[in-house]
């Protein structure tokens, strides 16, 4: 049986699919999104959080995008903060626990609301191929549905297996039923598959932790939205708190003498997934830093609809049995109630060196994959790739050039490039480390980074546009009337007050600001417009960051200038004399687009650049 056309069919419904089927759909496209159970669109079968750092700026890129995460987000949290707020801008991101119930109810609302978006609860198991491009899917059950463009967000569900102690279950994180046969299918199209792992902790029942034997970790007493529409949802006084409580001795010590236990450590000798280094289990914690005499776990609520209290930082594989030895040694929690025992996933994903920066896999033509299946870890780094995949795929359709996101404008750039550039070893995780413009990519200014590009593509309308077009106005306004307006030792009696050196002579108001003890708030009296809280901030940091910010922009160009020394696609880099073979063996797997590109390969050494740089201006006059 054969289903009528599709412009693009997205296959899954976890973060990134959502964002790709919506974002196909705004676009004006016939769009499919098909899910194995319409129950589970938009699920955070881990952590019930939004954000957290470098996480928190890119769900307000994928919002001034014209992504849907952050406002969702906003209508659906428990409790908001932002983390390092005391430190630099570069640093500062929210984090906001989300309620699960409610988070995936107004996603699959939003989805049905939606025009041109159809959702099919089946599962998919082959793709439709034709001399190497894509024409649709084929179901489980044999049905055809063809389309223009497929995109693959399958998650953690090809070929999933639940893993506890010595025992390996085939099934998914709520125990459905695995896409069985799409990854075996990917591997005879010629796709290189990898294995991964990743773990969620313990939920336990509410009522039976001692909370007075907690540390309390409230939300901010300061109002935040992820979305640049503003809109609050949440009464900033009424959040609901988490906890933070440590391992002990005895914990490490159960721990040490069942290790043999643990599926990772001898339970399951048929392992082959590799786990994420940045968020281990508990197991990997004790073993690789045995120094340590405790490490921090957070208790963090899961919903107001129900009592599960989500054990962060205590993801297992270890027995039923061991796993309440370990619970139970917890301080609050001697009298615990686990409601859902920790487990391990094992899992199949593609090696995504075999992508191009528009997240089209360089295998099939017109295929597109986001999210988990790309090696990725975290909700936030699958809404980024979803929302990317669903504008290139449109914009495909459309005839026109894809979007690509460089290093210096977003941290979703910095996960795509490094994606494809350098692959991965274990599931990958954004960090702040990982972006060397991180002064630039800051969570105040993503929407003056991003929003140009999102009205581009059709997804900020004009409405917003023009708030992004005062905003930016407001802030050269500000800026100029900063460096006109002038105090004397006059205003000596207040600077005091604000704990900074008096004047002897003039000053202006911008170089006033240039004092870290001044806080930009402080001097609006002196001002003859009334500006916004936001406009206020970004100002602040531009002429307090200047120099910095200026070095970074500088080392942006320069790198620019490599990225416009294109790599034509035909070269044959086997006619190179004198590369390192390690560099042949990358550059031919990775086939970089630019010099820039080239550079940022793993094995590829400068030496190797300049070898490039000789044969391409000789072979191919490049200057």
């Amino acid at each position: 049986m054969i289903f009528m056309n599709y412009e693009i069919i997205v296959v899954g419904g976890g973060h990134a699919g959502c964002e790709a089927a919506l974002a196909a759909a705004r676009k004006g496209h016939k769009t499919l999104l098909v899910t194995g159970n319409i129950n589970n669109i938009a699920d955070m079968p881990c952590n019930p959080s939004i954000g957290g750092s470098a996480k928190g700026i890119v769900v307000r890129e994928i919002d001034a995008l014209g992504g849907e995460m952050g406002r969702n987000a906003d209508k659906s949290l428990l409790q908001i903060k932002m983390l390092n707020g005391s430190k630099g801008p570069a640093v500062r991101a929210l984090r906001a626990q989300a309620d699960k119930i409610t988070y995936p109810k107004n996603m699959l609302k939003t989805l049905k609301d939606t025009d041109n978006l159809e959702i099919k609860e089946a599962l998919v198991e082959d793709l439709l191929i034709e001399n190497k491009k894509i024409k649709g899917v084929i179901l489980e059950n044999g049905t055809k549905i063809t389309s223009n463009i497929v995109i693959l967000t399958t998650g953690t569900y090809m070929k999933a297996d639940i893993l506890v102690g010595s025992t390996r279950r085939r099934e998914g994180p709520h125990g459905e039923r695995p896409s069985n046969y799409l990854s075996d299918n990917l591997a005879k199209n010629g796709f290189k598959l990898i294995r991964l792992k990743t773990g969620t902790p313990q939920r336990i029942a509410r009522d039976s932790i001692d909370f007075t034997k907690a540390k309390l970790e409230p939300g901010d007493k300061e109002i935040h939205t992820f979305s640049y529409d503003n809109k609050v949802y949440y009464d900033v006084n009424k959040q609901v708190p988490c906890h933070l409580i440590y391992t002990n001795e005895n914990t490490h010590q159960i721990i040490l003498d069942n290790l043999n236990k643990s599926s990772m450590y001898g339970g399951l000798d048929d392992i082959k997934g590799v786990g994420p280094r940045y968020c281990p289990s508990i197991e990997d914690k004790v073993v690789r830093f045995r120094d340590k005499e405790k490490h921090q776990l957070f208790l963090e609520p899961e919903s107001i609809y129900y009592d599960d209290i989500y054990l962060q930082g205590f993801s297992t594989s270890m027995p039923y049995d061991v796993q309440e030895q370990m619970v139970h040694s917890l301080p609050g929690l001697e009298n615990a109630k686990i409601l859902k025992y920790a487990y391990a996933i094992e899992y199949d994903a593609i090696y995504p060196t075999q992508l191009k920066a528009s997240l089209e896999t360089k295998v099939i033509e017109n295929l597109f994959t986001a999210g988990q299946i790309n090696g990725t870890s975290g909700y936030e780094e699958a809404a980024g790739q979803g929302l990317i995949a669903g504008i290139n795929a449109s914009l495909k359709l459309e005839g026109k050039e894809p979007l690509v996101l460089k290093r210096n404008e977003a941290y979703i750039g910095v996960l795509i490039d490094d994606l494809i550039t350098k692959g991965i070893k274990d599931p990958y995780r954004l960090l702040t480390s990982r972006a060397e413009y991180r002064l630039l990519l800051r969570h105040d200014n993503a929407d003056l980074r991003l929003s140009e590009y999102g009205h581009q593509v059709g997804l900020i309308n004009n409405e917003k546009y023009q708030i992004l077009l005062k905003k930016k106005d407001d802030i050269k306004t500000l800026l100029e009337e900063l460096k006109q307006i002038k105090i004397t030792a006059k205003e000596n009696d207040y600077l005091i007050t604000l704990n900074t050196t008096p004047l002897n002579n003039g000053i202006t108001l911008y170089d006033l600001i240039k004092r870290p003890e001044i806080d930009i708030n402080k001097i609006t009296k002196y001002l003859s417009n009334n500006y916004n809280k936001e406009v206020l901030e970004q100002v602040d940091i531009m002429i307090k960051y200047k120099g910095y910010i200026d070095k970074a922009i500088k080392e942006a160009e320069k790198m620019e200038n490599l990225e416009k020394k294109k790599i034509p696609d035909n070269i044959d880099y086997d006619k190179i004399h004198n590369l390192a073979s390690e560099a042949r063996q990358k550059l031919k797997e990775v086939r970089p687009t630019s010099l820039a590109q080239a550079l940022r390969i793993s094995g590829v050494n400068p030496a190797d650049i300049s070898i490039l740089m000789v044969y391409l201006k000789k072979e191919y006059r490049h200057e």
